[in-house]
Formats: structure tokens, sequence, C-alpha cells
């Protein structure tokens, strides 16, 4: 297994840690000394991230038995994400990136006088905040075009603590079709495993989009042969409105469930937003 790499991002203000698949980009706001201290602790935490879910990635990759409790601290936090939606098919893997996220921020803060910070896990991401902070993030309506067609903005005051993008044409697969579904919520891991479910629920019949096994795909995926949507092609108005119809009515279910704040969901140009009333300009512009 290769390193864990650590550098300062060319404006010194950012760190970035990669190891294997997992690509952190952090942020900070506090005094020079406070923040480098920071550093060095998410750096610290980060260097055993890998190995602790590769240690358990078998497990990992199935659907949670009602009795396990796992030994990785990640893994627990994955576990906990996905237990409020055992009706669907999910396994943990579904909140990996969020959970990364929300664990390397935990650490990073303990102790530090920080005003407010960020870690971005290739999009998914984990918020910290104190008192009289705000961070505005930007939201991406189509995923292969990733350029802010709106912003969220996250208040101290507001419950959201994570935000992640889920979509057909993300790096994870999807049965689904949207071009993406942002979601924010208590943590980057509750996130990050409702993107996944409310992306996958934004589908439709049409003789345009074509799915293969996720099997023939991804020899390690935990979908199994469960069909993945590979290509969307030209939509008409009424498939479109019913795709984004059939993820508002889960994204709805799960907000109300009070699992998620709010939710954005994406596809042609067309857009569903779902339990904005908390979350100050969400999707301004999009």
């Amino acid at each position: 297994m290769s390193s864990p790499q650590v550098a300062l991002l060319p404006d010194g203000r950012r760190l970035h840690l990669q190891h294997g698949p997992i690509d952190l980009v952090i942020e900070a706001f506090g005094t020079r000394e406070e923040v480098g201290a920071a550093y060095r602790q998410a750096r610290d935490r980060f260097q055993t991230v890998l190995s602790e879910l590769m240690a358990e990635l078998p497990e990992l990759r199935r659907l949670v038995p009602a009795d396990w409790s796992p030994e990785g601290v990640i893994a627990a936090r994955m576990v906990r994400a996905v237990r409020p939606h055992t009706e669907e098919f999910v396994t943990p893997m579904a909140a990996v990136a969020g959970s990364v996220a929300d664990e390397v921020m935990s650490t990073m803060v303990q102790g530090r006088n920080i005003a407010k910070a960020y870690i971005n896990n290739s999009g998914d991401i984990a918020v910290y905040l104190t008192p009289g902070e705000t961070l505005r993030l930007g939201i991406v309506s189509e995923l292969f075009n990733p350029t802010a067609g709106g912003t969220a903005d996250i208040a101290f005051e507001q419950p959201v603590r994570g935000i992640a993008t889920s979509g057909w044409q993300g790096r994870s697969l999807s049965f689904g079709i949207a071009d993406a579904v942002t979601v924010l919520a208590k943590s980057a891991a509750a996130a990050d495993v409702a993107a996944t479910l409310i992306a996958n629920a934004v589908n439709a019949d049409h003789p345009t989009i074509d799915r293969m096994p996720a099997s023939s795909l991804d020899d390690d995926t935990d979908l199994g042969d469960r069909l993945v949507t590979v290509a969307v092609g030209d939509l008409d108005m009424t498939t479109i409105n019913a795709a984004l119809d059939a993820g508002a009515i889960v994204a709805q279910r799960i907000e109300t469930a009070g699992n998620i704040v709010a939710a954005a969901l994406f596809l042609r140009g067309e857009k569903r937003v779902v339990g904005v009333t908390s979350v100050a300009a969400f999707v301004t512009g999009a």
C-alpha cells in the first residue's frame, strides 16, 4: 500500500491529503498557529484512515446485519449513517466518503481555537462552525460540469454540518439518471448516503437510457449484478419531470424522518428542492 501524501496547496491556505481513493482538501480559519496545529492533527489522523477501512472492507460492502458493530471508528460512522435506511438496498460504502471527512474534521478541531473549517472529500464535505460564523458552499447542477450554479449559505445556528452530491456521472455507480443531487444534513456521512439514495430514485424507463450490471464495470462493487446507468440520451419533459418527482418523494421522506435538512435535485436544466426552510439562500442562482 502506498504512503499517504500530504501537502499545502499553492495558495498556502489549504491542506491536501491523499491516499489511494481518498482525496481531501481542507481549509481552516483562525490564527496561523492554531491552523497549523489543526492541520498537523488532521495529517496525523489521516495516516491510518485507509488501513482501518481496508481491515473491515468485506463487511462494509454487505448489507448491515442488525447486530453488527464494526471495530473501526470510521466504519462505525458509516454503519450509523446507513441504519435509518435499511428499507432500501444500501451498504455502509454509501457513506464512506462523508464518514472519512467527518472523522478527520472531528480530530482536526479537537482542542484547537478554529473559527470555521471544511473538509472536502471529492465533493462530500464536512463543515465546522463556531457562533457567528457562516460558510458559503457552491452547488453544482451537473456533475460532468462541476461549476457552481448556485450556493448554500450555512450558518452556525443551522443544523447543517455536512453536504454531499451524487449523480449518475459521479465517481460512484448509480441506479438513477440525476445530473446531480445535493443534500445538506447534520453530518457529511448522513448527507453522503442520502444523496446516493435520492440520486438512485431520480429514475425513469426510457429508450435513450443505457444500463449495465455494476459487476461488469467494477469487480469490487458492492452493487453486484444490479443495473446501473452508463448513458443518458435525449429526454422529453414528461420523463424528466417524472424522474425528478420520483426522487423528490424519496427526498421528502428522508427529510420528514429528520435524516436530512434539505436536498436539491437536478436533471437536464430542471430541479426540485426539498426542505429549504432552515437553510438560507439554498441553491440561489441554480
